[in-house]
């Protein structure tokens, strides 16, 4: 192709990139190609470009500020609160004890092997870029498209399941001061709509106001999540009920199996809390393109969510389990929130009505913090066309320079999967869907860095060396023991019924199913894996390079090669950095 026309518009600065060059696996590499800016461009944009893709939000997340979204998702105190389901309610205090910190030896290996990835593929599409990146070309529009929507249920759910935790706390709080009161499914739905529809306004607001707020609120989390430990540990009421201070060892350690499954099932089963709860460490890769120093800040943000996130999420339930006082009067309360149930055993009405609004505000931030990871999914992956209608939701709004269609289509759609409630027990496969979702999309691009791709991959900055292959097994090897096991329902035989199966085995692999099925029946016609959206014209092959610097020298411009300015009044060959 000729680009002299498109230099014509070219003002006086002007970057020539190589991918090749710059030693990253792309939907460019390997063409011989050099991509053309009419802007000095800085390490960040060099990458996102080399990647295929336009600079399109600004860079106004940190390491910190990123740390701070990727921990609000976490949202410890309400995910806790909410997944005490599938802990406590499972394997008694052994579920929030030593099968949490079992649990987490396997969330770090996971987390540690996408840190790696994510340093070498810093886009919002993450894991769904690095699968195709490093898939066999045959399978790869297949797998990245299995990936891709395995996370964007993980991260659709998100918000819905958070936003109903919150509003059934609130609910349980009302009947706790309110005798009179009936509950009714609507106004759950009610309310946990209202609340989706306020965080979807925070989620739609410019980057540098977000950044903002998720710094102020992950502040909040830790705050509120130590006042609470402190008082659970420090106030607690159980001297006056005749009891001693704290739960002997035996007691906060030990295994009550309320399953019918033997206690080694039990206790896989009860993994599924750590799993959800543990799920937002992923958020920094979604918001790798508004990161600055993204290759090394992403990753870091990664693991440190998941460290701080697991240490601190361990203690806070260790309070729990040396002062629970009654574990399965707390399960089986009419209120139907454990984290409530406990509360009230352990303090007097006051602090448990204190520490039980910590949770309800905190579910609030980590809506609005799951909402603004579960936009760049949608609005990433629609720029390779993964969606229906995917040109509205890879829009980039002109006043907030943020994917706000992306966010109130998945608003919308997470009203759609609260219906789920009217059908009871249902409601709880959207925590599960996380959870199996997560596992899934964590799983391929992991066990293809350890196996397929391991001659040809390109580590980033920041990589594990030869801890690389064994933080990828216990990776894959945990998760595929996983993925069956969050399926499994906590009753069997006789003793299970539609009110009590596990409903992730319709919600999550019959969504899969239909996505799979539409993907062989059209869209494989119009889905080919990612592609670049750089303007044509400022994509160049190597034997057009010469012609364009003599073009741009011509009219008296400055070209940066690279990195490196060079200034050419002469003429004379320009050099690579």
């Amino acid at each position: 192709m000729s680009a002299s026309p498109n230099i014509e518009h070219m003002g006086s600065r002007t970057t020539i990139l190589s991918v090749d060059d710059m030693k990253i696996t792309s939907v460019l590499s390997g063409q011989h190609e050099r991509i053309i800016v009419d802007h000095d461009v800085d390490h960040d944009e060099a990458v996102i470009l080399a990647l295929g893709y336009k600079q399109e939000f600004k860079r106004e997340f940190s390491l910190f500020t990123t740390f701070g979204v990727s921990f609000s998702v976490l949202g410890l105190l309400p995910s806790i609160a909410s997944t005490l389901w599938y802990s406590l309610a499972y394997a008694g205090n052994a579920g929030i004890t030593w099968g949490y910190l079992i649990g987490m030896v396997g969330v770090m290996g996971v987390a540690c092997s996408m840190a790696e990835i994510s340093s070498a593929f810093p886009t919002s599409g993450g894991l769904y870029y690095a699968t195709a990146m490093m898939a066999p070309p045959r399978y790869r529009a297949i797998l990245s498209w299995i990936v891709g929507w395995s996370n964007y249920f993980v991260q659709v759910t998100g918000a819905p399941s958070v936003a109903y935790g919150g509003a059934a706390m609130i609910l349980a709080l009302k009947q706790v001061v309110d005798d009179t009161y009936v509950y009714h499914t609507w106004h759950c739905y009610l309310l946990t709509v209202g609340l989706t529809f306020f965080a979807a306004i925070i989620a739609s607001a410019p980057t540098k106001w977000i950044a903002w707020i998720n710094s102020c609120s992950t502040i909040l989390n830790l705050i509120f999540l130590f006042v609470s430990w402190i008082v659970i540990l420090g106030g607690n009421s159980r001297q006056d009920q005749g009891l001693p201070k704290f739960n002997s060892n035996k007691i906060a350690w030990g295994l009550d199996n309320l399953t019918d499954w033997p206690d080694g099932i039990c206790i896989l089963m009860s993994f599924m809390a750590v799993i959800w709860t543990m799920s937002g460490f992923d958020s920094p890769f979604h918001l790798a393109e508004e990161c600055s120093n993204a290759q090394v800040a992403t990753p870091r943000a990664i693991v440190l969510t998941a460290s701080v996130g697991g240490i601190l999420g361990f203690v806070f339930q260790l309070a729990m389990a040396y002062t629970i006082v009654d574990v399965d009067a707390a399960v089986t309360d009419s209120l139907s929130q454990p984290y409530i149930s406990f509360l009230i055993q352990v303090l007097d009405r006051p602090s448990a009505l204190c520490l039980a609004s910590f949770a309800i505000i905190l579910a609030f931030t980590m809506t609005f913090s799951c909402m603004i990871a579960a936009s760049r999914v949608l609005f990433s992956y629609s720029r390779d066309n993964c969606f229906p209608l995917s040109r509205y939701w890879a829009t980039v709004n002109k006043t907030t320079l943020t994917p706000v269609n992306a966010v109130w289509m998945n608003w919308f759609i997470g009203c759609l999967l609260c219906l789920l409630m009217f059908g009871g027990v249902a409601i709880d496969a959207i925590f599960s869907v996380g959870a199996i979702g997560s596992f899934i999309s964590f799983t391929i691009p992991t066990l293809l860095r350890i196996t397929y791709a391991r001659s040809f991959f390109k580590p980033g900055p920041w990589n594990l060396g030869k801890f690389t292959y064994l933080s990828g097994s216990l990776a894959v090897s945990f998760t595929t023991l996983m993925i069956p096991v969050l399926c499994f329902p906590q009753y069997r035989g006789a003793n299970n019924s539609p009110s009590s199966m596990n409903w992730t085995v319709l919600v999550y692999w019959g969504s899969l199913f239909l996505a799979i099925a539409w993907y062989y029946i059209y869209a494989h016609k119009i889905y080919s894996g990612p592609r670049s959206n750089l303007d044509k014209g400022s994509v160049i092959k190597d034997g057009e390079e010469d012609d364009v610097i003599q073009t741009i020298v011509s009219k008296g411009g400055k070209i940066k090669y690279g990195a490196s300015e060079v200034t050419d009044e002469d003429q004379v060959p320009i050099e690579k950095a």
